[in-house]
């Protein structure tokens, strides 16, 4: 899984002084996990799995502004039997704003970790 994505930030990505609120770089991030599926015409939701997240580190380096155009990488650092870590960053032009590192794990619709098909790893490896 390797890809570059481009949002624009909007008044709602922003708090009041016109800068990108903290919690929404999570927000880009999870956009451009699931355009990366969608560009493989597949779905981040896997039949009746799907991947959760449950542990990141988040580095905010710089601010991005209303009307910014940002762009989103995503790089598969590791795939285990049931997880992939990804290295994400946000970048406006070439000023890194934020960078996170997550670990997600398929799960069912119980909640129960499962294995990665092999169909999932091909998706996923880049």
């Amino acid at each position: 899984m390797k890809g570059s994505y481009r949002y624009r930030v909007y008044y709602e990505d922003t708090d009041a002084g016109g800068i990108v609120y903290h919690a929404n770089y999570l927000k880009f991030c999870e956009r451009a996990r699931s355009d990366y599926f969608y560009q493989q015409d597949a779905s981040p939701q896997r039949g009746d799995k799907h991947f959760v997240i449950i542990s990141m580190e988040a580095k905010f380096k710089a601010s991005g502004r209303l009307g910014d155009m940002l762009s989103v990488t995503l790089d598969v650092v590791h795939i285990s039997k049931a997880s992939m870590k990804l290295h994400q960053k946000v970048f406006c032009g070439d000023k890194l704003l934020f960078e996170m590192d997550g670990v997600y794990v398929l799960t069912n619709k119980e909640g129960k970790p499962v294995r990665l098909s092999d169909e999932d790893i091909k998706l996923l490896k880049p």
